[in-house]
């Protein structure tokens, strides 16, 4: 199986590489138009800021080929975001494949503090990509943004409000959170995308 990880302006691309060397997969990581066209399965990562990304992806052609991917293909925090229609981020134009707005964190309660880091739970869960992941498993996150809830989203998490954890619309799936940070779950939802037919 050919798994590429999109290479651009992303700042977690190493450290999914050694999640799926954990499970004992291999990736390649890459901007070549041909290969990420002909790979099995296509790892959308990201960190940092959407608007940067988001201007490295267009730089690169990328935006073009990655809205026509047919294979599975997995946004993982920022490039979950970057799937979307919009971020607050920088007033950054998405992908559009998720008809869903990213916007920012807001809260006068001292509680909640922005970014939001750490563990916390997903709930609702409704994607073959969350097979055999128990219903409130934690998993790791760090963002100041988060995509709000619509047709796509089909696991949430609480904080400040529900958001969408987890979002699927045909091929393209996106988690919110860091599944390379996540522990055994988030190896199995790693798992379960790479053996979607």
């Amino acid at each position: 199986m050919d798994v590429a990880i999109i290479k651009y302006n992303a700042g977690n691309i190493q450290s999914v590489l050694y999640a799926l060397q954990r499970l004992g997969k291999s990736a390649v990581v890459t901007d070549d138009h041909t290969a990420i066209k002909n790979a099995d399965k296509v790892i959308f990562p990201g960190v940092g800021n959407a608007g940067a990304a988001m201007s490295s992806i267009k730089e690169k052609g990328l935006d073009v080929i990655i809205r026509k991917l047919q294979q599975p293909v997995l946004g993982i925090c920022v490039g979950m975001q970057l799937m979307c229609n919009h971020s607050e981020e920088d007033d950054t134009s998405g992908l559009g494949i998720i008809n869903i707005e990213v916007k920012k964190f807001s809260s006068d309660d001292k509680n909640f503090k922005v970014p939001h880091v750490g563990w916390n739970t997903i709930q609702n869960y409704n994607s073959p990509i969350l097979a055999g992941v128990d219903e409130n498993s934690f998993v790791y996150y760090v963002h100041s943004y988060y995509a709000c809830i619509g047709d796509a989203t089909v696991a949430t998490t609480d904080y400040i409000s529900p958001y969408s954890a987890v979002v699927q619309k045909n091929n393209f799936y996106g988690v919110q959170f860091h599944t390379e940070k996540s522990a055994e779950t988030g190896e199995k939802i790693l798992l379960n995308f790479l053996n979607l037919k």
